[in-house]
C-alpha cells in the first residue's frame, strides 16, 4: 500500500495539529513544512523531525513532491493558497471553512476537478470517533425515523460563530440528513433585526458577517428540519455548551465533544420512570495510539483521506461537501438580512451581505482588527456600549 507524502503550509496551532496527525499515521509522512515565520518552522520541525523547511510554497512543492499539501491557515488566505497548490496538481487538505465566500469556493472546487485532484476540508468533527458511534446507532435504526436535529455552540458573536464553529455542526448534520434544501433565519444585533449598517468584517479573517444572535432553521428532504443557535454569550466562551442532538421517533442521540449517548425512547423524563441515557462506544482505527500527541479527531480525518486516496473516492469532507456547508452559511446570512427563506444552492454566488449593502448604496465594510478580543471591544464601542460585557 502506498504511503502518502504530506507538506504542511502554515505552522501555527492548526498547522501543528495537522502535522501531528499526519506524523502519527502509519501511512502518511510529513516531508516538508512551510511558514513565513522561521521560529514556527524551527519549533514544529524539531518536534516532528522534519528538516525540509521552506518560506516559499512553490519551491517546497517543486523540491519535495508531496502527494498532499495541508493548508491550515487563516480563512482569508485559503483562496489564493489553494489555487497555487492546486496549480501544481497536488491534493489539498484545507482548514474550514473552505473559503470566505461562494465565488472563491466555486473556483477552488472547479480547479481541483480540472486538475483531477482531491480536496478535503478539515471538518474533523465529522470523523470524530463518538460522532461515528452516534451515526452507527442512527444507521442501525436505534432512534427510528429522524425528525429533528438541534445544535448550539460556545457563545461566540453570532456571525463569527456561523463562519467558525457552525461549519463543523452543519457538516455533522449533513452526515445524518443529507443535503440541506433551504434555510430560514432571524439575526439580531443589539436587540434589533440586523440592518446593512450591522454588516461588518469578521475577526480572525473569516470574511463578512452580521448578527450577534442568530437562530436558523435548516430544511432537509423527507420533512426533516434542524435548529442552529449561534448566540453571543456573556463572559468566557462555554465549551460545554457546544452540543448537537438528534431526535427520532423511537429515541434520541446526543453528541458533545469526546462523548456520545443514546436515549432509547423519544422523550427524556426526569422522574426516573424511563431508561437512562446510554454511553456509546467510540469508533476509532485500531492503529491509533491514545498516548500519541495527535488529536484523535484529526487522526480519524487523516485515516479517511488515506482510505479515500487508496480507493479513488472522495474524502467524507470533500470539497463538494465543504462548498455545500458554505452555501448553508451564506444562506443563513441571506435569510437573516432579507427576512425570507433561501433555497439552496444559490443561483447568485455573491456574498449576500455585501450585495445587501450595495443595494443600499453602501461599500464593503471597513477593515477591522484581526484579534478577536480587540474586535469585540471595537464592536461594543460601535454599538454605543461603554465596555464589553460579553464575549
Amino acid at each position: 500500500m502506498k504511503n502518502y507524502r504530506v507538506a504542511i503550509l502554515g505552522c501555527r496551532g492548526r498547522g501543528r495539529a495537522a502535522a501531528l496527525a499526519y506524523h502519527a499515521h502509519p501511512r502518511t509522512e510529513v516531508v516538508a513544512l512551510c511558514d513565513l515565520v522561521s521560529e514556527r518552522l524551527e519549533t514544529l520541525g524539531e518536534e516532528i523531525g522534519v528538516d525540509a523547511r521552506f518560506g516559499d510554497l512553490d519551491e517546497m512543492i517543486r523540491q519535495t513532491q508531496p502527494d498532499i499539501v495541508a493548508i491550515p491557515t487563516g480563512t482569508e488566505f485559503h483562496y489564493e493558497l489553494a489555487l497555487r497548490v492546486l496549480g501544481h496538481g497536488v491534493h489539498i487538505d484545507i482548514e474550514k471553512p473552505i473559503c470566505t465566500n461562494l465565488e472563491e469556493a466555486d473556483e477552488v472546487v472547479a480547479l481541483a476537478a480540472q486538475k483531477g485532484v482531491r480536496i478535503a476540508v478539515h471538518h474533523q468533527g465529522r470523523l470524530a470517533p463518538h460522532l461515528q458511534a452516534a451515526h452507527r446507532a442512527f444507521a442501525e435504526g436505534r432512534i427510528g425515523k429522524l425528525l429533528y436535529m438541534y445544535t448550539r455552540d460556545k457563545g461566540y458573536y453570532g456571525g463569527l460563530g456561523i463562519m467558525n464553529i457552525a461549519t463543523h455542526k452543519v457538516n455533522m448534520m449533513l452526515k445524518f440528513g443529507g443535503p440541506c434544501r433551504s434555510v430560514s433565519a432571524v439575526a439580531l444585533t443589539d436587540g434589533h433585526l440586523i440592518t446593512p449598517d450591522d454588516v461588518v468584517q469578521s475577526p480572525l479573517g473569516m470574511g463578512t458577517i452580521a448578527g450577534e444572535y442568530i437562530t436558523a432553521t435548516l430544511h432537509f428532504d423527507d420533512n426533516l428540519t434542524a435548529g442552529l443557535l449561534q448566540h453571543r454569550l456573556p463572559g468566557s466562551t462555554d465549551t460545554t455548551a457546544s452540543v448537537i442532538e438528534f431526535y427520532g421517533t423511537e429515541g434520541r442521540l446526543l453528541y458533545r465533544g469526546g462523548n456520545s449517548w443514546w436515549l432509547p425512547q423519544p422523550h427524556f423524563l426526569p422522574d426516573g420512570q424511563h431508561d437512562a441515557w446510554e454511553p456509546l462506544e467510540p469508533i476509532c482505527p485500531e492503529h491509533y495510539d491514545p498516548d500519541s500527541t495527535a488529536a484523535v479527531d484529526d487522526y480519524c480525518y487523516v485515516e479517511d483521506y488515506v482510505q479515500a486516496l487508496d480507493t479513488g473516492r472522495e474524502h467524507e469532507c470533500s470539497g463538494t461537501v465543504g462548498l455545500h456547508v458554505l452555501e448553508v452559511l451564506m444562506g443563513i446570512f441571506e435569510a437573516g438580512a432579507y427576512g425570507r427563506r433561501v433555497e439552496l444552492p444559490q443561483a447568485d454566488r455573491q456574498h449576500p451581505l455585501l450585495r445587501w449593502r450595495a443595494e443600499q448604496g453602501l461599500d464593503a465594510p471597513a477593515p477591522v482588527a484581526r484579534d478577536h478580543v480587540q474586535w469585540l471591544k471595537n464592536e461594543d464601542q460601535r454599538l454605543g456600549r461603554s465596555q464589553a460585557a460579553t464575549k
